[in-house]
């Protein structure tokens, strides 16, 4: 059974766990590499901030110097470790020092080096009307151009499955080539619209009814909470916003480290920050409603990625669901009497502030700019004359790995200068960072870290209601693992995960399932550690990635599938 990813999950029942005993000489084991140096996972120990500075009239001002800022974490001033100033995709100074520890990403800080600009681009197919999306893309490959350091990556997103379009590439003939072959890629906007259709129509026919058989208006204008229906479609759309973030960060991690400035241009079909205010689009009701995902929290996991790995959002303004698709029978029906302060038909306008709102929350918090309306057919000149010229702010934070956010502003002395930057960064666990290369891994359709488990799913016995129960055997080879010294013998801490998707884009909460193996001497080639676990699914189409979590060693082990029943 897949669980929705905001119900509490059920843990995976762990049937057996054998593990076989490996005979020989007792061996002197020393210590593996303790974590701190991954290849699977990120692994960020410095906070970059692309800092903009203009004036009151919004003109860049140049020749600032390190002295003329002010770092705050957390309200706390701390030292700028590296400064430097880029302008026209160059450098043109930086502090003492600064060319002996190069800023990570930059091939050199010296005056006049290169940094290029490394442009991400994630294509929403989830909410986005073809026509428009289109539009947005003809506009993107006709003005696209690149530097002798730039490069581009393109990916798309279906609400399953995340796309690969092109890796980094600095072929301005191939990236338009990709671009123009993405023109024919199914986009699903219209599929949105119908759902918010029916939504609407479902709300005025049950206006309609109460004016009718008993003369009062809609008696829902007034609540705080959901009625059935409104509750079905509001988590709905929450769900698919939660999907679609979790894509969009996939994507960041998944182009975790290019060189250089690291910018997504993100084309969005339409996200509202807040499902049930989209929807109900009525100003009397400001539903508060716990168990919805909603707002900040919403969108924070977005946030927080591009601010780890150091992206800048700029959010494009891609017409899909704030389209207005009020028919003439709806038209009629919301004549018989009002659902609220706000006609269904006049909502759009509301519906756009609340799409806008989310592009502006997140251009805010990365250091970026929404790209918004007109903005949307120039974006791609716009994102590159916003990012060839800034200051770059470097830290070192004390990394404690507990998922604290911390706040960051930059200052300056004088009142007269506007700042822009990234305002935060998470201290992200390692766990945390295993289970997003899962996902990562499961979003893209690849496994994640090495592909060196061993997974056998078992015959599938009903469950009952269209479920099946299918028993799975992980074998695990411990020679990969990092054994270290135990009270008895040998020991190695690993963390199980299994991670899940369905054929419509339905995700399982990602367990984490201690697994500690013993031996009483280093395990030879060959010998492999047994779990047993089973999983309950719908009959129907999903896609798995197993992976195995090494803590000494900071190695992924794992395996991928793809199952039908």
């Amino acid at each position: 059974m897949l669980i929705p990813s905001r119900s509490p999950l059920a843990p995976l029942a762990a049937l057996a766990l054998a593990l076989a005993a490996t005979a020989g000489a007792d061996a002197q084991v020393e210590p593996g590499p303790q974590p701190g140096s991954f290849s699977e996972i990120v692994d960020v120990r410095v906070v970059n901030l692309e800092v903009v500075v203009t004036d009151r009239a919004g003109i860049p001002v140049r020749g600032l110097n390190a002295d003329h800022f002010v770092l705050l974490v957390d309200g706390e001033e701390v030292p700028i470790e590296y400064f430097s100033e880029v302008l026209g995709g160059r450098t043109v100074r930086s502090v003492e020092g600064a060319a002996a520890a190069p800023v990570p990403g930059l091939r050199e800080v010296v005056p006049g080096g290169r940094v290029g600009t490394s442009y991400l681009v994630f294509i929403d197919n989830f909410f986005s009307l073809p026509t428009d999306r289109n539009r947005v893309l003809r506009a993107l490959e006709e003005s696209l151009f690149l530097g002798p350091e730039d490069r581009m990556a393109v990916v798309s997103f279906d609400g399953r499955n995340l796309e690969m379009l092109s890796t980094w590439s600095q072929s301005v003939v191939d990236l338009r080539r990709v671009l123009r072959g993405s023109f024919a890629d199914p986009a699903y906007g219209l599929q949105r619209l119908s759902e918010r259709r029916q939504f609407d129509l479902d709300r005025v026919l049950a206006a309609s009814a109460a004016m009718l058989f008993d003369g009062s208006e809609a008696r829902s204008a007034v609540r705080g909470f959901l009625d059935p229906n409104e509750r079905y479609h509001v988590t709905r759309l929450s769900e698919q916003l939660e999907r679609s973030v979790a894509a969009a960060s996939a994507t960041l991690r998944s182009f975790a480290m290019p060189p250089g400035r690291k910018v997504m241009l993100l084309l969005s079909g339409g996200w509202p920050l807040l499902p049930a205010e989209f929807l109900l689009a009525d100003t009397s009701r400001f539903v508060i409603d716990r168990e919805i995902l909603a707002g900040e929290p919403l969108f924070r996991p977005l946030v927080d990625t591009a601010n780890l790995l150091g992206y800048t959002i700029y959010p494009v303004d891609v017409p899909g669901l704030g389209g207005d698709l009020v028919g003439a029978e709806i038209g009629a029906a919301a004549a018989i009497g009002p659902v609220g302060t706000t006609s269904l038909g006049g909502s759009a306008f509301l519906r756009e502030i609340d799409l806008h709102t989310t592009l502006r929350y997140l251009a805010r918090e990365t250091g970026g700019r929404p790209l918004i309306n007109a903005d949307r057919v120039r974006a791609f000149e716009t994102v590159v004359e916003d990012t060839r010229s800034y200051y770059w702010l470097g830290f070192t934070p004390d990394r404690d790995w507990d998922n604290r956010r911390h706040d960051v502003e930059v200052k300056t002395s004088n009142p007269e200068l506007r700042l822009r930057a990234r305002q935060g960064f998470l201290d992200s666990s390692r766990s945390r960072e295993v289970s997003m290369a899962v996902e990562s891994a499961l979003l893209f359709g690849g496994t994640a870290g090495e592909d060196l488990l061993q997974v056998e799913f078992g015959e599938p016995e009903p469950a009952g209601r269209g479920k099946v129960g299918v028993p799975i055997e992980v074998l695990v080879p411990l020679d990969q693992l990092t054994f270290l010294p135990a009270a008895e013998g040998l020991e190695a801490r690993t963390e199980l995960r299994v991670a899940v998707v369905d054929d419509r884009g339905g995700r399982s909460e990602i367990p984490v399932i201690p697994i500690t193996f013993r031996s009483a001497a280093l395990p030879e080639a060959g010998t492999y550690g047994r779990y047993e676990t089973s999983l309950k699914l719908r009959r129907q189409g999903h896609r798995a990635v197993i992976a195995i979590y090494d803590l000494a060693g900071g190695r992924i082990l794992s395996a991928g599938a793809d199952l039908e029943y």
